[in-house]
């Protein structure tokens, strides 16, 4: 686990990161408030380490940012504030546990386990992008491109040929059938009695050049697939 260890006081940087290191742990330490956000962003740590008070400015106000990073740490604030209203503000602004000082070596280093076993549990975050042979989709702003010679083109598709695209980049090589396709893309689990998912399969394969380097075929019987071009 990877720990990022945040503080404005140099000595107690180093002390903890001589002990966390001497764990096993891979550290990076950091002693400028201003810094941390780039840091993190840069290092993906699993874990921040964070005193609360930094000089005159609050950690916790930087807190929002560092969750809304797409690999953003878990959180251990250290504080010599004790008052509950305090902790809660800390926890309600994103921290994930809440120690205060001083504190004992030994059960910062528990929690520093503890919620390293829940970051391990944590399920994946979903890919934000889809690339399959030289099609490339970002699934937050929805847009399709094709990736070749350095150069990008882009697609335009509407809504549900772009769900209906990324369904089956994440399903590729797969059979998908109509049922299914239905299911996923139209959240629909009930036969609508028309060639709807035919008919989007026949836009989005006019829609696909050459350049893409896949195509959708149709496996007679069973539904479609999406495979590379050789």
């Amino acid at each position: 686990m990877k720990i990022l260890i945040a503080d404005d006081e140099l000595s107690l940087v180093n002390f903890l990161y001589r002990g966390l290191t001497a764990e096993g742990f891979e550290c990076i330490k950091e002693t400028a408030l201003h810094n941390l956000v780039d840091l993190a962003k840069r290092e993906q740590p699993d874990l921040l380490v964070l005193d609360r008070m930094f000089g005159e400015d609050d950690s916790v106000e930087i807190l929002p940012a560092l969750k809304q990073l797409s690999h953003g740490p878990m959180v251990l604030l250290l504080s010599a504030l004790d008052d509950i209203v305090e902790k809660v503000t800390g926890l309600d602004k994103g921290a994930d546990d809440y120690l205060c000082k001083p504190f004992d070596f030994d059960e910062l280093l528990a929690r520093v386990n503890a919620l390293g076993r829940r970051h391990r549990s944590q399920p994946a975050k979903a890919p934000r992008q889809l690339s399959f042979a030289n099609l490339q989709l970002d699934l937050e702003s929805k847009l399709a491109s094709i990736s070749q010679d350095g150069k990008a083109e882009e697609l335009t598709l509407t809504n549900i040929e772009f769900n209906l695209l990324s369904y089956f980049i994440e399903s590729q090589n797969k059979v998908l059938t109509r049922e299914r396709i239905l299911s996923r893309v139209w959240q629909s689990n009930t036969d609508p009695l028309t060639n709807i998912v035919d008919v989007y399969i026949s836009r989005l394969r006019q829609k696909l050049p050459p350049a893409a380097g896949i195509e959708i075929a149709t496996i007679r019987g069973n539904g479609y697939r999406l495979k590379a071009l050789s």
